[in-house]
């Protein structure tokens, strides 16, 4: 049962159970938040006791509450200005408790009637969830999340030497990695991996795999507890995809597996790998309609310094078994992968909005399977070790590297639009072209700086 937001129900006495379980772990500060077309988290927060309000009614938010961009201005569109007010409305079946006095919930935009702001981008992802269980698909997404450790101030930091995946790192950072798991514990986020990543001062985070918008509010409430922890250890997490151009990036890549009716789409089959027909129809969906919704999984004006052959980002357009150069990466079930065969999505970075960068996914895969897409050939090796001409006759483009050329894409994309909505293309076009207008003739380490911290929270 809803109350006609789409949110199940609760009544009264449910809230009330909530806020007092919330009182008897000393909080006393409810965070609704949302994460808005240029990637940003932005928030409202109430005392306690006005818990079942944010639910029920929501506090007032500006419609250009979608329009923020990094560097603070504001990318008016032809639906979206100063006029009029939304409610930013929290789902209480995402609250949590964040520790001391603060427990934050995943919230979305309303209209002033009660129904959902089609703009909203957690609706988005809602609408296409909805869509796939109509079809009796059912998808589960496991999201990795890198970040690097910054000062304060978001300088980098000069500490001892660095170990690619090393166990230097670690234990350089045991007691921030160990509060930080013991916070993730306590507000029920799972974590199944935690390790050093390639770049200095560089650490992934791997969290358990769970439906699409559960996943992606997962994401939220985990990046909120990085950011807890690290500011008490007087250090920022940076999750920009190009923290220190030169270096290595920070990717956010995403993880779908995909059934129906039990079966996995990915295994079992009689395809490579035992991919089914339909599975094999997801991942050419995906690959093939990859370059019109590239606009909202890596977008920002620094993303294409991180696309690139070599990087390990997924600058291929293909797919392969264990294959960390294609965009679309096959990972097979098996013992040394309880959670069963799922194909990784690579070329996400932090600054995409997690929330669209799913539905576009998500959304992609669907419209494979419907138009019974074909499975393309496996590129088994390393696509970056072939000629150009060898890679133009087996077929294997790139992604684009140009963030002007990426928007302009995604903005002439009916495919697009179709798919995730007017108001969330033009929104996320707005945003984008403020970026590459305002700032697009600077040099990548002056953008860097700059927005090192634009998607911190």
């Amino acid at each position: 049962m809803s109350d006609g937001s789409g949110f199940p129900a609760l009544d009264a006495t449910g809230l009330d159970q909530a806020a007092g379980r919330l009182q008897e772990a000393g909080v006393r500060l409810v965070i609704g938040s949302m994460v808005n077309a240029a990637g940003i988290t932005l928030a409202k927060s109430v005392p306690l006791a006005r818990l079942g309000s944010f639910h029920r009614a929501g506090m007032g938010a500006a419609p250009v509450w979608h329009v923020f961009c990094i560097d603070g201005g504001i990318a008016f569109t032809d639906s979206i200005s100063a006029v009029g007010d939304l409610r930013l409305r929290i789902d209480p079946n995402g609250l949590r408790s964040l520790g001391g006095s603060l427990a934050w919930a995943p919230a979305d935009m309303f209209l002033q009637d009660g129904s959902r702001d089609p703009a909203c981008t957690r609706g988005t992802l809602a609408r296409v969830q909805e869509r796939a269980a109509n079809a009796g698909y059912r998808a589960v997404v496991g999201h990795e999340l890198e970040f690097v450790l910054v000062a304060a101030d978001g300088r980098a930091l000069d500490d001892a030497p660095w170990a690619p995946y090393g166990l230097t790192g670690l234990l350089d950072r045991e007691q921030f990695l160990a509060e930080l798991l013991a916070a993730m514990d306590d507000s029920g986020v799972q974590v199944e991996q935690l390790h050093a990543e390639y770049g200095r001062n560089q650490f992934e985070i791997s969290l358990a795999p769970r439906e699409p918008l559960d996943a992606a509010d997962t994401v939220v409430l985990a990046k909120t507890i990085v950011g807890r922890v690290a500011r008490a250890h007087k250090l920022q997490a940076s999750f920009s995809p190009a923290p220190f151009p030169g270096s290595v990036g920070n990717g956010a890549h995403q993880h779908f597996s995909f059934s129906r009716g039990g079966a996995p789409l990915f295994s079992g089959g009689a395809g490579p790998y035992g991919i089914t027909e339909q599975g094999g129809a997801a991942i050419g969906g995906i690959i093939q309609g990859l370059p019109e919704v590239q606009g909202v999984l890596t977008g920002s004006i620094l993303s294409g310094i991180r696309l690139a052959p070599g990087a390990w980002s997924g600058a291929f357009l293909c797919w392969g078994l264990e294959n960390r150069e294609a965009s679309v990466r096959f990972v097979q079930g098996g013992a040394g992968n309880p959670h069963g065969a799922s194909v990784e999505v690579k070329v996400i970075d932090p600054s995409a909005n997690v929330y669209l960068a799913s539905a576009a996914i998500l959304a992609l895969a669907l419209e494979g399977i419907a138009s019974g897409s074909r499975l393309p050939d496996e590129v088994a090796g390393d696509p970056s070790r072939l000629t150009a001409a060898e890679r133009e006759a087996a077929g294997i483009g790139t992604v684009s590297d140009s963030p002007a050329a990426i928007i302009t894409a995604l903005d002439n994309s009916a495919y697009a639009r179709r798919l995730l909505g007017n108001e969330v293309v033009d929104a996320t076009v707005a945003v984008r072209r403020h970026e590459q207008e305002t700032h697009g003739a600077r040099d990548p380490k002056e953008l860097a700086a700059l927005f090192r911290l634009a998607w911190s929270i």
